[in-house]
């Protein structure tokens, strides 16, 4: 092996191992809920396989997205898969990436705990949403006529709990309001636009997750109205979260900005003064307990001699 080759596999073996005690007791922390989030990944699988059971095909709404959108047919269907796996498999890699680089400004499992918060949140949501009614799909293999459209009546507990992974997943049914796709490709773009340093990063991840909106509804694979309840709800939720699941003093581990290379003038100082100026005071909070020392060197103890310096008489 090249002594640089080797050098740098050093390196990132120490950087591996540094992360890994960092990041430990953080894991043994928050591992219930992480654990929690993960499992409720299969029981959104699980309900989305009920919702399977009580599809019944129909006649395609009439959608706007379908007006205007011209659509790709079965054989490109595959657009929006590919997309959508590219924002899933490089999320996943960013998030892990400060155990390799030496640039992270976050903490791994405290950004997985907020990530999957919002999942668990959202897929709550959707799960009420997709069996309190039910929607003829839009999908070519949930039409009438389709063999997949409907499943028979399960015979075992297992036939529920059985996903088919991923057969049942790809061509389910039933599970339409709101898109879970946009669900997670929203959650991670907007993680990254939070989080992540590179700008044109985020400006490329809202296009790609724009251009994976248009390709959902260009595959019939959901209504256009499951996008956009897709979009208002993983905002909305993404800044109730962001509320109740954040602490900056252990999830942020940028430099502080006190550390950073201040100007000239200190412009928060300059800020206060000003302020204190307007509202008649003196430039000093009031009540701080300070004492304030006048311009000849003398300390002040109390009014009388304040008023024998401002006669003149020290």
């Amino acid at each position: 092996m090249p002594p640089y080759v080797a050098r740098e596999a050093s390196k990132i073996y120490r950087r591996i191992v540094m992360e890994t005690i960092v990041e430990w007791p953080l894991l043994l922390e928050k591992w219930r809920f992480i654990l929690f989030g993960l499992v409720f990944q299969y029981i959104h699988g699980v309900a989305a396989r009920i919702a399977h059971y009580l599809h019944r095909p129909g006649p395609i709404l009439h959608d706007l997205g379908f007006d205007l959108l011209p659509e790709l047919g079965p054989e490109r269907a595959w657009y929006s898969e590919t997309v959508f796996t590219f924002i899933f498999t490089t999320f996943v890699l960013w998030t892990f990436h400060p155990f390799v680089f030496n640039n992270k400004r976050f903490y791994t499992v405290y950004l997985w705990y907020r990530v999957l918060a919002m999942l668990v949140i959202a897929q709550t949501m959707r799960i009420v949403s997709f069996l309190v009614t039910q929607l003829p799909g839009p999908n070519y293999h949930c039409r009438e006529g389709s063999a997949a459209a409907t499943l028979p009546p399960p015979e075992h507990i297992s036939d529920v709990l059985l996903l088919n992974f991923p057969y049942g997943v790809i061509f389910g049914c039933g599970d339409l309001i709101f898109s879970s796709h946009m669900t997670f490709a929203l959650t991670f773009v907007h993680t990254y636009a939070r989080y992540g340093s590179k700008t044109w990063i985020k400006r490329g991840a809202w296009l790609l997750v724009f251009i994976q909106s248009l390709l959902i509804v260009a595959s019939r694979k959901h209504y256009t109205v499951d996008v956009v309840i897709a979009w208002f709800v993983v905002i909305l939720l993404f800044n109730y979260v962001g509320r109740k699941f954040y602490d900056p003093e252990v999830m942020d581990r940028s430099p502080p900005r006190e550390l950073l290379p201040l100007n000239r003038k200190d412009s928060w100082i300059k800020d206060d003064m000003q302020k204190s100026m307007l509202n008649g005071n003196s430039g000093y909070a009031v009540g701080d307990g300070r004492q304030r020392t006048p311009i000849n060197g003398k300390i002040l103890d109390d009014e009388n001699k304040l008023e024998v310096l401002v006669n003149g008489n020290p």
